[in-house]
């Protein structure tokens, strides 16, 4: 992949507050009256308030279900992400508006701080229940022999299998904000910059692409139902095109920052809720937060290491020296990130990218292979694949073939798939999956089962 200093991204273009609609549409600019708010404060307003945000207070984080309030789930994680990232964009927008002399009527450090903070907060939005097992599970059960053949039977073309056999929460992500928030209603209707800074693989399913050492290529970040909504977004901010015959494009500059807050926030507050678990050994953890911590302005090492008042304060020391590297680490690559040849993240190439390679060792260590939260995982993954068992078959049906127990079990769904092709209507299944929470996930299961049902006398 390559591409040439001509075709070079515009920071005028890629901040367009023009809003985009489920059927590809741009929406007719409207300003708030009276102005309340930016547009895309406005975007961060519609993201928080939605249910698909609100469910993420149930979905796992790192621990699955967790008894300790203090731990994340990714409601939480989410939130700090965006105040991670909402720092972030406000100093490269003011960076950005010293070095290129951008219209000084407009706020650029406000706007890129906004647009940030809004994507931010969307990034985990379509993560199914039970972490990243959960989206494993989904992608499993379309990789099977029989699901396979039932979909190949049913129509489905090779990128549409691929859509599922390698199911991305990202993707869904898109999917929701783009098309299935209030969808009667033209969808979030979210602005072209705010969906251009939450796509961090801006690229179609396909064999052909994929590539592990450019990061923006590793994944899919859109189905195939989305391909169109996702091409006016690069259009109206001016994505530079990869030269492949899918439809990929390279990363929206500001995704670079949204990308970075996440692994800031999961690197370091992974560690902590590893340590407020006692998993992690107290001394390694501190050690490995005290590494980065140090090197901040003005630092003072705690008196008492066996508080928690110590791990919050190196935590905390440790986010800011990340926030000063990693903005200084993409003012440095500016140059190649607005080409579209900026191959690795930001903290691949931050001074303390060692460092953060050991705190995901230890997380890796002590606490994604500790055994309750593979247990819990592991008993998720089953979960979701019988679920998706007894729907999906249902589903590629017609109305008119379905028996009357499979009529039953797609009412389950909020919408019955009513949908004209059998992807759109096995997508129906995948958004209910994709959108339960941890907790209602185990209690369907549970009733379809006959191990809990509704009323019923425990003995």
């Amino acid at each position: 992949m390559s591409t040439t200093s001509e075709t070079a991204m515009r920071w005028s273009r890629l901040l367009s507050a023009r809003r985009i609609r489920y059927d590809g549409s741009v929406e007719p600019h409207v300003t708030d009256e009276p102005p309340l708010r930016t547009d895309f404060q406005r975007d961060a307003d519609r993201i928080l308030f939605s249910p698909a945000f609100r469910r993420l207070k149930d979905k796992t984080q790192i621990f699955p279900l967790p008894e300790n309030d203090l731990i994340h789930s990714r409601l939480t994680h989410s939130n700090e992400v965006a105040v991670i990232g909402r720092s972030l964009g406000f100093a490269v927008g003011r960076e950005i508006a010293a070095r290129h002399s951008e219209d000084p009527a407009r706020s650029w450090a406000q706007d890129c701080a906004d647009v940030v903070c809004a994507a931010c907060l969307s990034h985990d939005i379509g993560n199914p229940p039970f972490g990243h097992s959960g989206e494993d599970a989904i992608g499993r059960y379309f990789r099977s022999d029989g699901a396979k053949s039932l979909l190949r039977n049913a129509g489905f073309d090779d990128r549409q299998l691929l859509d599922l056999a390698r199911f991305e929460g990202n993707a869904q992500g898109f999917r929701i904000l783009t098309r299935l928030h209030d969808e009667p209603r033209q969808g979030m209707r979210l602005t072209a910059a705010t969906l251009g800074a939450f796509s961090k693989y801006p690229r179609e399913a396909g064999d052909e692409l994929t590539d592990p050492s450019t990061v923006f290529l590793r994944k899919p970040g859109f189905f195939q139902s989305e391909r169109l909504i996702f091409a006016t977004v690069a259009e109206e901010v001016g994505l530079v095109r990869c030269p492949t015959a899918s439809l990929s494009f390279v990363r929206h500059p500001l995704a670079y920052l949204v990308e970075a807050a996440d692994d800031i926030a999961y690197c370091i507050l992974d560690l902590e809720d590893g340590l407020r678990l006692n998993l992690v050994p107290r001394h390694k953890g501190l050690e490995a937060l005290r590494a980065v911590a140090e090197q901040t302005p003005h630092f003072s090492a705690p008196l008492d290491e066996e508080s928690d008042d110590a791990v919050e304060y190196l935590r905390a020391r440790s986010i800011k020296q990340l926030l000063i590297e990693t903005q200084q680490a993409f003012m440095d690559c500016e140059t190649s990130i607005m080409a579209g040849t900026q191959r690795q993240g930001l903290l691949d190439v931050v001074p303390s990218s060692q460092l953060l390679r050991s705190i995901r060792g230890l997380s890796e260590t002590y606490c994604y292979n500790s055994r309750s939260v593979l247990e819990i995982e592991l008993a998720g993954y089953r979960l979701l694949g019988e679920l998706l068992g007894e729907l999906v078959p249902a589903a590629v049906k017609t109305a008119a073939e379905r028996c009357v127990h499979e009529q039953k079990l797609l009412r389950l769904l909020p919408r019955v798939p009513d949908d004209p092709t059998a992807y759109e209507r096995v997508l129906r299944v995948t958004d209910f999956i994709s959108g339960m929470t941890d907790s209602y996930a185990v209690s369907l299961y549970r009733k379809l089962r006959g191990i809990s049902l509704p009323g019923s006398v425990r003995w």
